[in-house]
């Protein structure tokens, strides 16, 4: 489907996020998915970051299901034109509205599918951690502290709210963790908003058909999407599943242990769950997020949940 053949008047906006800015487009039979972005929305990924999008999807077909690229066009910010991502409709439910239906057996199901989704990413090496700024996917430097010890006294006055011990115990979470973290030293691709609404699944099979949503994919720690498919769901044959398959394709670093891929995960996590609670009146995923991490830091532990 091209731009041209779109009448923008029609498009429906499409459930599940809070953007606002993805629609469904029909022309005939054919069903498209339409992304307005504004030149510059991401500073990070240069005036044009849905050409990142595109080229992200280029490189990862046949190797995960993302969309096809239909047409691609630049906006233009002097003229306060958006620019246009189109591609094509993928079949399927959203994870979020499948995964809480499901007994032990569909979720060891579902989750070994989801681990070996997140070993396909994972092993998409980069030659350093950083935003991708263009096209080209060329890796930039993200702007700011770079370790989550740094990072926590950064937003600690977003946390004013919080106790003076709550905070401190975010402060030696957040040491404990990225001393977790330096264990592992490769950088590879990263979805970084892999959250059950973002795959789409087959209700039946349980196969996932599609993963979408790339905005803010990045280079990064191999360990930081996992962290995000066990944030919320935490019942054993779920997270059996999906470590145990991660780890069957991927390995661990020398002397680490089942155990030791789930505290890396959690510890990957908390840079998305601080991004979260500081944004927590955004909408339902970051009230949870913010909601976990405060569990996190009044019990100072990575693995605690909230009540």
């Amino acid at each position: 489907m091209a731009v041209t053949d779109l009448d923008l008047a029609s498009l429906e906006p499409l459930e599940g996020g809070w953007s606002g800015r993805t629609f469904l487009a029909r022309v005939g039979d054919q069903r498209s998915v339409v992304r307005i972005v504004a030149p510059g929305a991401d500073p990070h990924r240069g005036e044009h970051p849905h050409e990142v999008d595109a080229a992200l999807m280029h490189l990862l077909r046949g190797l995960v299901p993302v969309p096809e690229v239909e047409e691609v066009r630049r906006g233009d910010a002097a003229a306060g034109t958006p620019g246009l991502l189109v591609t094509s409709w993928l079949p399927g439910e959203r994870g979020d509205l499948v995964v809480p239906e499901l007994d032990a057996v569909g979720l060891g199901r579902l989750g070994e599918r989801v681990g070996m989704l997140l070993a396909r990413l994972g092993g998409v090496p980069q030659p350093a951690e950083g935003p991708f700024v263009d096209a080209a996917l060329r890796v930039g430097r993200w702007e700011g502290p770079d370790d989550l010890s740094a990072l926590v006294e950064h937003h600690d006055p977003d946390l004013a709210h919080w106790s003076e011990d709550e905070r401190a115990g975010l402060a030696e979470v957040a040491s404990h963790a990225q001393d977790v973290l330096d264990r592992v030293t490769r950088v590879c691709l990263v979805h970084s908003d892999f959250d059950p609404k973002n795959w789409l699944v087959d209700a039946i099979t349980l196969e996932i058909t599609g993963l979408i949503d790339w905005d803010h994919a990045h280079a990064g720690h191999p360990f930081c999407d996992l962290g995000n498919a066990l944030r919320f769901e935490r019942h054993p044959a779920w997270v059996e599943a999906v470590v145990g398959t991660y780890l069957d394709r991927l390995g661990l670093p020398a002397g680490s242990s089942h155990e030791g891929a789930v505290e890396l995960a959690r510890a990957a996590d908390l840079l998305a769950l601080l991004d979260l609670a500081t944004r927590r009146h955004d909408n339902p995923v970051t009230e949870r997020g913010h909601d976990r991490l405060h569990a996190i830091a009044a019990r100072r532990d990575l693995h605690a949940v909230d009540t």
